[in-house]
């Protein structure tokens, strides 16, 4: 067995390899970049070396620096995480060459199978069921809507060498090839070094699953169950599971068995995944390989019971697997929920900036639940521009979906983060959907859930009553101990007829009233009362106990008069008055926002890939105006209205931050 090894990576993935190494007894080496200095996957590690510049590019991408960095440290093996150089054959080659070994397939394997292309050729051979499309290299625009007419739309435009939905977009006509074949190739070029797209069609309301493999260097393959991964956003995934509500028994053998017999068609022998695309129907078509760990492991990780990043180290070191396919039972449900650093009220731009606050709910395992929390920031961290805006990967586990469900609910209502935006409202408001509970799926889930964009999860009755009662049994606790700081009761107790009014949002004013000692809550809209059990104290971002006998978690942020609250998807500012106060709060006059009709913004911290226009130019709405690069995504800019350019204040390669004027209009 090794006795260390680098991890030629960084974020939670590289401290999720350090966890298993660490456990194993291994010694661990850790790479940064000039931005990942202070990093916890570099404070994690026994030992870490500086390879280079911020950009990917210039860092994590050099296969030169990270040998040096093996060399240097006795490193005897790499694993590469995912991402990166993960699954780029000349890697391995490499480091083969410094008799250095890699956790990872062999080159010939990832060069059948990792390749989008290459794969779906070699699986053509195989004669596995594959999606329709065209699987050699397009040269320009014009070839690719000649293909994609052929094929017939809607196609789906991939980066050859992709994954994490970079480099990847759906057309649905001509203008749409057009651009997304260029917006594709610019994006693969940006993140993987290599601007190669193809293009196959589409499936209409498909389900995205995928098999996990494993195989070691003596011809042993087995599948470890499946995992779904149809809500995803832009193809990015967002919420993945293990097992897939959609298979039955027979249908995951079968799938099981075909990417097996794939794997072993190119002699696999590492952790690996065989994607499908599956039909409502269960028929599925063979969709690509990851020939490396996916993001979405810890879920699989959680239903065997196999602790996958230890068996790549294990095959690695030439071990035999010591699993047959009969040895693997699956147990339970698992969830995973991708935190991001994002902003789902503004269509989910990239949020960078310092985490003032990051409060995880706790790892843990009792009651048949368990709580799982991949990460790799911290508290006083950045979150970066120049990388993937991933925070965590919480998951949680149960008996049943249902319960795992449940569970996921309530760890993302402890969840608290600060100092920059972030996507768990809307995770939440997903675990409320009646339709993700039913498992009733497909991988447009999100656009067809949440058209025109998220908002917020709907604020019903049952919501409005419990978070009135958690802000006003909030501002009683706060005054009742400055009452008792001052010395105002001068040793009497408090009295408890107390009418209060709570301002939710701006619209919605609650009469509520504290009506006992045993703090018993009545919302005086509807007469009912509810009993508030709480240890909460003044200072804490979670409010947690119980409503009526059921346990409730709320995130909490004190502002003037009240708190931000949060939860179960909806996030509010609820203001706590007195009568008169709210009297006199109901007259005063709203603050009207400021007129930016006029400029174009930048929606989220970015670089300036290009201007199309320039000053004194004429525009029609919806044409481009400028692509803003933010976190390896291009984001196009465009006119939403006519109009004149008067002042474009940027150039190419200009970094923004969020909000700052690109150019004014006359």
């Amino acid at each position: 067995m090794f006795k260390k090894i680098l991890i030629a990576n960084r974020g939670e993935i590289a401290c999720r390899v350090i966890k298993t190494a660490r456990r194993m007894g291994i010694k661990t080496v850790a790479v940064y970049s000039e931005a990942d200095a202070a990093s916890l996957h570099v404070e994690m590690a026994d030992e870490a070396v500086a390879i280079g510049a911020a950009p990917a590019a210039q860092s994590y991408l050099v296969i030169e620096k990270i040998i040096e960095a093996c060399k240097k440290t006795g490193a005897e093996a790499v694993h590469p995480g995912y991402g990166f150089l993960s699954e780029r054959s000349a890697f391995p080659r490499a480091l083969a060459e410094a008799g250095i070994t890699f956790i990872g397939p062999n080159p010939g394997a990832i060069d059948a199978m990792g390749d989008k292309i290459e794969s779906k050729k070699a699986a053509a051979a195989a004669k596995v069921s594959t999606v329709p499309g065209h699987l050699g290299i397009i040269e320009d625009e014009a070839e690719a809507v000649k293909i994609a007419q052929k094929i017939g739309y809607p196609v789906m435009i991939k980066a050859s060498a992709g994954g994490g939905g970079k480099g990847m977009r759906i057309a649905h006509s001509d203008a749409e090839v057009l651009d997304g074949f260029a917006r594709a190739r610019s994006e693969a070029k940006s993140s993987f070094g290599d601007d190669r797209v193809f293009i196959e069609k589409f499936i209409v309301n498909p389900r995205h699953v995928e098999i996990q493999v494993l195989g070691d260097k003596h011809g042993n393959v087995i599948y470890l169950g499946e995992r779904e991964c149809s809500i995803q956003r832009r193809n990015q995934k967002v919420i993945e599971e293990a097992p897939s509500p959609l298979l039955d028994e027979k249908t995951r053998k079968a799938m099981g068995e075909q990417a097996v017999a794939l794997a072993k068609a190119v002699n696999y022998d590492s952790a690996g995944t065989v994607e499908f695309v599956a039909g409502q129907d269960r028929s599925f078509f063979f969709l690509e390989m990851n020939t490396r760990l996916q993001v979405e492991h810890p879920v699989t990780e959680l239903i065997t019971g196999i602790d996958l990043v230890e068996q790549m180290i294990r095959v690695a070191a030439g071990e035999k697997l010591a699993l047959a396919q009969k040895d693997v039972k699956l147990k339970g449900w698992a969830v995973e929920s991708r935190v991001y650093a994002e902003d789902p009220y503004r269509n989910f731009l990239p949020s960078t900036g310092r985490l003032i606050k990051y409060r995880p709910p706790k790892e843990s395992s009792a009651d048949g639940i368990t709580v799982r929390n991949d990460t790799g920031v911290f508290e006083g961290g950045e979150i970066s521009i120049y990388y993937d805006p991933m925070i965590a990967k919480l998951c949680t586990h149960a008996a049943d979906r249902a319960t795992a469900i449940a569970a996921m609910g309530t760890a993302l209502d402890e969840f608290y983060v600060d100092g920059i935006q972030h996507n768990i409202p809307f995770l939440s408001a997903i675990m409320e959907n009646e339709r993700w509970k039913s498992g009733e799926l497909s991988t447009g889930f999100i656009a067809e859930e949440f058209q025109g964009g998220f908002t917020g999860n709907e604020l019903t009755q049952e919501l409005k009553a419990r978070l009135s009662a958690v802000a006003v049994m909030a501002d009683h606790v706060e005054n009742r101990r400055k009452r008792l700081i001052g010395g105002q009761m001068n040793g009497r107790k408090v009295k408890y007829d107390q009418d209060r009014v709570v301002r939710l949002g701006a619209n919605d004013w609650l009469p509520v009233s504290i009506v006992s000692e045993d703090e018993r809550v009545l919302t005086l809209d509807n007469g009912k009362p509810c009993f508030v059990k709480s240890a909460w104290a003044p200072g804490q971002e979670v409010w947690r106990g119980e409503i009526d006998g059921k346990p409730v978690s709320v995130l909490l942020r004190k502002i003037l008069n009240g708190y931000r609250l949060s939860h179960r998807g909806v996030s509010v500012d609820a203001h706590v008055f007195s009568g008169r106060e709210a009297e006199l709060a109901r007259l005063m006059p709203e603050k009207k926002a400021a007129d930016t009709s006029k400029k174009l913004l930048c929606p989220m911290p970015g670089l300036v890939v290009s201007i199309a226009v320039v000053d004194g130019q004429e525009i029609k709405a919806g044409e481009p105006l400028a692509i803003v690069e933010a976190m390896k995504m291009e984001n196009i800019l465009r006119a939403e209205r006519d109009a004149v350019v008067k002042k474009v204040h940027v150039k190419k390669g200009d970094s923004l931050a969020v909000d700052a004027v690109i150019m004014e209009f006359a």
